[in-house]
């Protein structure tokens, strides 16, 4: 009998062993791919289980959550949904995430491994850390004054500090409340396929997932390569440059906008922005010198995030020497981004130096305990520093005498240039109006903003102007709000 009782705890200790090394290996083991199953809810009910973190803009909640009392049971909310849209993006319950929502979504849902005080024990009892916040660099005030300025307007605003690289503004438009997004019932489906379906795209991030010709503005990177390859050695020595300019081996004449632009100094092309004399410039620097330039202030780079991706700015560099002249005055494949033409505007500003841009301040526990920190951004020297004390002087001449007057600010000093930029088939369209800049208040030590804008759906037609008459305002703003004044 006693034989039999040992024979039967043996057969039940065997039964325990496999059942634990059966829920070993589904717990352990097999954890990864229940997790990832499409048909378990538990990780996306946990997820929405408590407050997502919010976002924050001068120390201020731009986000929020809302109790739903449902399954999914808290929903993302936001305060000035349309105006902070380029910068947090959205948090939908239904379509996933974007742009900080997405970039900083370990921090904002509590998953992120350094939100946890004991993250050995958090990874045996899968425990959710209470979420963090994400503090930004964008400014209050340059953000709403951008936002403000272009108005019902088509186009967008992106203003950086030269010295450091933080984004003070950030804007789009026509936006969109991304709010209208954050659920999953059928009004967010409607919202969804009606944001897609709207021929003005309020989702995309024309600020920074929008490249455009840069048309003029793209002239302050061939006069720096100019100088900085000693092509151009005096600005106020008059140049060989013929109006009309016969593009180098075609019949295409090249005109200007500007009256007195035939051998017109570097500095008097500037103020005026002369396209012949600045093609002409291209084509004597070179396409190796001018591609040098061109990708020191960040063009044909894949890799800038700050911290969500940027769409890549364009200098062709398989280029003849007609492509290459229209290339030198921001047409033909040259392209870029508003946060782009911000960098250059900031590298001119900072003594050539360029500072890599960057969104997020730091990220935060609830309680306020600082967990990361961006720090001091890799600093990359544009150009030669005489070059860039050269470059300030060609700027805020363009400001005070040329087609910058618009951006004049008293009490500061500013510098800046305009640009037209042609498109559509046989450049029908409607021109771009553009206008890149920095500013420094007469009690400031060095430039405190750079800015750029663009405006889709300019008014006026008369070349650089339109960039003076609709892009220059704008800026203006956004650079008395940085300035305090």
């Amino acid at each position: 009998m006693t034989r039999y009782i040992r024979h039967a705890i043996a057969f039940c200790a065997l039964l325990l062993v496999a059942l634990l090394v059966n829920a070993a290996r589904v717990q352990v083991f097999q954890a990864g791919s229940y997790d990832d199953n499409p048909a378990n809810r538990r990780p996306t009910i946990a997820r929405y289980a408590q407050p997502r973190g919010d976002i924050l803009v001068d120390g201020i909640a731009v986000t929020g959550s809302r109790d739903t009392g449902e399954q999914l049971r808290h929903e993302r909310t936001y305060a000035n949904g349309p105006l902070y849209a380029p910068v947090t993006g959205f948090a939908s319950q239904e379509y996933g995430t974007t742009f900080l929502e997405h970039a900083e979504d370990g921090i904002l849902s509590g998953t992120d491994p350094m939100l946890a005080p004991l993250p050995l024990w958090d990874d045996v009892s899968r425990a959710r850390s209470q979420a963090g916040n994400v503090v930004t660099t964008i400014d209050r005030a340059a953000q709403e004054a951008a936002f403000r300025g272009l108005g019902r307007r088509k186009g967008a605003v992106a203003a950086v500090e030269p010295s450091t690289g933080r984004i003070l503004a950030l804007v789009s438009a026509p936006s969109y409340d991304p709010a209208e997004l954050s659920g999953n019932g059928e009004p967010v489906k409607s919202a969804w396929a009606r944001l897609n379906q709207d021929p003005e795209k309020p989702m995309l991030n024309r600020a920074v997932r929008q490249t455009y010709p840069p048309g003029s503005t793209f002239k302050v990177v061939t006069a720096a390569a100019a100088l900085d390859s000693g092509v151009v050695e005096d600005l106020d020595a008059p140049t060989d440059s013929p109006d009309p300019y016969t593009l180098p081996g075609t019949r295409t004449r090249l005109t200007n906008e500007s009256d007195d632009c035939v051998d017109a100094s570097v500095r008097a092309a500037f103020e005026w922005s002369c396209n012949t004399v600045f093609a002409k410039l291209g084509v004597d620097v070179g396409v190796e010198a001018m591609t040098t330039m061109a990708q020191s202030f960040g063009f044909n780079d894949t890799s800038l995030r700050i911290p969500f991706s940027v769409a890549q700015s364009t200098f062709d560099t398989q280029v003849d020497r007609a492509q290459l002249a229209l290339s030198s005055i921001g047409q033909y494949n040259t392209r870029a981004t508003p946060l782009q033409m911000a960098m250059v505007a900031a590298a001119v500003a900072n003594g050539g130096q360029l500072r890599e841009p960057y969104l997020v301040d730091r990220t935060v526990r609830r309680g306020g305990e600082t967990v990361t920190t961006t720090g001091s951004r890799p600093l990359h020297q544009v150009m030669n520093p005489a070059t860039a004390v050269r470059m300030r002087e060609l700027m805020t001449d363009a400001v005070k005498e040329g087609t910058g007057a618009n951006a004049a600010i008293r009490g500061a000093t500013v510098g800046g240039k305009t640009g037209t930029a042609q498109h559509g088939i046989g450049n029908a369209g409607t021109p771009y109006a553009w206008f890149v800049s920095w500013a420094q208040g007469d009690h400031d030590l060095e430039p405190e903003v750079a800015v750029a804008v663009v405006v889709e759906d300019a008014a006026a037609d008369r070349g650089d102007i339109s960039g003076g008459g609709d892009a220059a305002p704008i800026a203006k703003a956004v650079m008395r709000a940085v300035l305090g004044l």
